[in-house]
């Protein structure tokens, strides 16, 4: 069993309530990520994105950063956007990440939750589905680290091209995160890639039939047994009540924001305290967060769980706090619950 932290690099306030800067926000994230390894914590991914909440739009470079300050932490993308990148430069970036980190690079292939990359870099959206089957194909090629011969509708052909650099290992670590798509849980078996589940709302145990259609395309599909994965949202204090109070007004401003975009409604504290005892959040103390995150891990039965803690605003003092409780008090009792 597996257990991780991602954060997408929020733009953060500082303990007066003013933002920070991109710049101060992304050197925060460094630090976290050094603090997780000093903990003994798995691994550590970063989103990408392209839109002013968010700090983080060219991950490979942080985590490079990230790799030069610590010794045994895993560091991946939570998501790389393929959709609206080329996966021979995702391939050569990430194949230099795993040279500077001695190996520790992990990919986690996506379409993203956000749409802004598309305009920015000139794809057309209606080419949506498109974009990610054929260049998620080619990624599987590229993988493979031998010559690629590959034809399709959305880059240039390749005839028996090589890529570099080359990996110490052979292989770059890498899965595909889903949203709950049955299509896409196929998809990630098709290819015999790890698959990663984004659970951000609802009660976990009601993903459990996507983790068995996964296990059941890749036998049908005669593909090699692969973990299971998933990442959900949740934050960490001393007490349930602090950790709620903390955390509240900042998750609040966050989805009424992603409301108002996507045509929600907005979220009452009632609402949101509901999804903490029932659905998706893994929010509390480090017994309260503890005992969750073995109850998803057992309904679910996977192998990797990674807590998404950075939300909206919340300072940098409460996110470090969060990390050394993730990692000095909950994973320790986690395992504890596990081996009962």
């Amino acid at each position: 069993m597996e257990f991780g932290l991602d954060t997408f690099g929020d733009v953060t306030v500082d303990t007066e309530g003013k933002r920070l800067p991109y710049a101060q926000v992304i050197r925060n994230v460094v630090e976290q990520a050094v603090l997780a390894d000093r903990l003994g914590i798995d691994a550590f991914g970063v989103g990408e994105h392209h839109r002013d909440d968010y700090a983080i739009s060219a991950p490979e470079i942080v985590l490079a950063a990230i790799a030069a300050r610590t010794e045994r932490i895993r560091l991946g993308t939570a998501v790389t956007v393929l959709s609206s990148d080329d996966p021979v430069r995702v391939f050569e970036r990430f194949a230099t990440l795993d040279a500077i980190s001695g190996g520790r690079s992990e990919i986690i292939l996506g379409r993203g939750s956000f749409t802004e990359s598309f305009p920015l870099f000139g794809f057309d959206l209606t080419d949506y589905e498109r974009l990610f089957s054929e260049k998620l194909d080619l990624m599987s090629h590229l993988l493979t680290e031998d010559a690629v011969t590959w034809s399709g509708s959305v880059r240039p052909a390749l005839a028996e091209q090589h890529v570099y650099p080359k990996t110490e290992s052979g292989r770059i670590r890498a899965s595909i995160g889903v949203g709950g798509s049955p299509e896409s849980v196929v998809r990630a078996a098709q290819y015999g890639l790890p698959l990663v589940l984004a659970i951000i709302g609802g009660e976990p145990a009601r993903f459990a039939p996507y983790v068995d259609l996964y296990h059941r395309a890749l036998k049908e599909l005669e593909q090699s047994e692969q973990p299971v994965a998933v990442h959900c949202p949740g934050f960490v204090a001393a007490t349930d009540q602090e950790a709620i109070d903390q955390l509240w007004p900042h998750a609040r401003r966050m989805l009424d924001r992603l409301g108002r975009e996507r045509g929600w409604p907005r979220i009452t504290r009632d609402r949101f305290e509901a999804d903490v005892t029932e659905g998706a959040w893994h929010v509390g103390s480090p017994e309260t967060v503890a005992q969750k995150i073995a109850a998803t891990v057992q309904a679910l039965g996977i192998q990797r769980f990674d807590l998404k803690f950075a939300h909206g605003t919340l300072p940098h003092e409460q996110l470090m706090t969060c990390v050394e409780l993730y990692g000095s008090q909950v994973l320790p009792r986690v395992r504890e619950l596990l081996a009962a």
